[in-house]
């Protein structure tokens, strides 16, 4: 069984620092992450397999884009082991690290005109190393602001982070925007190129962090596991395919969505692919702030209702998103993205960061956490290549079915799984809040007397 949660309803010092700097390192991990699923909706099919039919490369772009997916559940254990054991810093910084190098160097690979059957080889195994790195930097990002959080407002803070997530993809499409123009493979590599910034700007920022306070409480008083990866998968895996059920609904949603979406649009007429792209762009922005406000509305009414309500629109705009798209109308293009990433998809994503961390106990927190995230994301990162083989069978209503299948995922997830914050929980917290303010207020009051009176003459 999990321990329940033993957090101070204290602010602790560096705590807007520390939300800040996880989300600019989410950010830069969203950016390398989605640039790969944008070019293989739109280029890798000719640059790495341009032998095959059209239906059959876009098949094997989107395979690699899984194949990356499939390691996020082994970096995550792998971050979540690391976290739990060696604290959450280290490992931010050395998988924002190995992230960054590995997106720069798919901006510099050869394509098979080139080199032949070496270039996709290449694509697959650097794909694999940035899969570890995306799967290790969640738990680390996501721990390390919900434990520098007063209690209260940790639906607010863990949520920032979160909204690193698609402003992140806003900058990997606006990358992709910008360069469309250009010739040649240039359209598709000064995208990953160009993330060397923003990983030179995330490494400075994360470098100055402090350590998660709890990790740090929980090591001083002999509170860290031996092996939290096999404590976990022991006592609490339960919460683990709970959190991959919910999971699930938000991140094949986004893939069905921003990846597979983009493609079926741009596939029907090539005209719309800027239209598109600047749908993702608009919504993608627009989630950074529904994302926020989100985890801040948790915190007032828990996280279960929000997140009920996310798989509730989830499952009622899976067959409208398709008859809009279908129209060509550039209008009800954006609008899909909109509702379907700056509303459905923010919702849930600024939900689960102090859901899933609630869970589990300080000593198995990311380990937890990590596992369930990845291992949904692994299943969530083949969504757009199951796609293209319903839609191929069942035209469009094969992918919106498959949309709306998750989101039903996504409720039984919901309703198996417990409130962490509910009535009960809000009213603890406030009333320790109200009576640290008290303790808090009743010295200080008596000093500001006494330095009064010390100063009259």
């Amino acid at each position: 069984m999990s321990a329940p949660n033993t957090p101070t309803d204290s602010a602790r010092p560096g705590r807007i620092k520390t939300a800040l700097a996880s989300a600019a390192g989410t950010c830069v991990e969203n950016y390398d992450f989605v640039a790969y699923g944008t070019a293989s909706a739109l280029y890798f099919g000719d640059a790495f397999f341009p032998e095959s039919d059209p239906v059959v490369g876009t098949l094997l772009a989107f395979v690699t884009l899984g194949v990356g997916f499939l390691m996020r559940p082994v970096g995550g254990a792998l971050g979540g082991y690391l976290g739990d054991r060696h604290g959450r810093k280290p490992v931010l910084v050395g998988a924002l690290l190995v992230m960054g190098f590995a997106t720069v160097l798919i901006g510099l690979l050869p394509t098979y005109q080139q080199v032949g059957v070496i270039a996709p080889v290449l694509l697959v195994a650097i794909r694999c190393v940035q899969g570890l790195a995306f799967g290790a930097e969640w738990g680390g990002a996501v721990m390390m602001t919900y434990e520098h959080a007063p209690r209260r407002r940790r639906g607010l803070y863990a949520a920032i982070p979160q909204a690193g997530n698609p402003l992140g993809i806003a900058f990997a499409n606006i990358a992709f925007l910008l360069s469309a123009s250009l010739d040649g493979d240039w359209a598709w590599r000064l995208p990953f190129l160009a993330s060397s910034l923003l990983i030179i700007v995330g490494l400075v920022v994360r470098m100055k962090l402090s350590e998660s306070p709890e990790f740090e409480a929980a090591k001083a008083e002999g509170g860290t596991v031996r092996n939290p990866l096999v404590s976990v998968l022991r006592d609490d895996w339960r919460n683990i395919l709970r959190i991959i059920a919910l999971r699930v609904v938000e991140s094949c949603a986004y893939y069905l969505t921003a990846t597979y979406l983009l493609s079926y649009i741009t596939d029907r007429d090539a005209d719309d692919r800027s239209v598109a792209l600047a749908g993702v762009v608009v919504a993608s922005l627009v989630a950074v702030g529904t994302t926020v406000l989100s985890g801040a509305l948790t915190d007032r009414v828990g996280r279960r209702p929000v997140y009920l309500v996310g798989c509730l629109l989830a499952a009622a705009f899976g067959i409208p998103m398709y008859v809009m798209a279908n129209t060509g109308a550039p209008v009800l293009i954006v609008l899909v993205f909109l509702i379907a990433i700056g509303v459905i998809h923010a919702a849930l994503t600024g939900t689960q960061a102090a859901w899933f961390a609630e869970l589990f106990r300080t000593g198995t927190r990311t380990s937890g956490a990590s596992l369930g995230y990845q291992t949904a994301a692994s299943v969530a990162g083949f969504a757009p290549f199951v796609a293209v083989l319903l839609a191929d069978s069942f035209d469009w209503w094969g992918p919106a079915g498959f949309y709306v299948s998750v989101a039903l995922i996504g409720l039984m997830g919901v309703f198996a799984t417990r409130e962490t914050w509910g009535p009960a929980q809000r009213a603890a917290a406030a009333a320790a809040a109200e009576a640290t303010v008290k303790l808090d207020g009743i010295p200080s009051q008596q000093a500001s007397r006494h330095d009064a009176s010390r100063q009259r003459p």
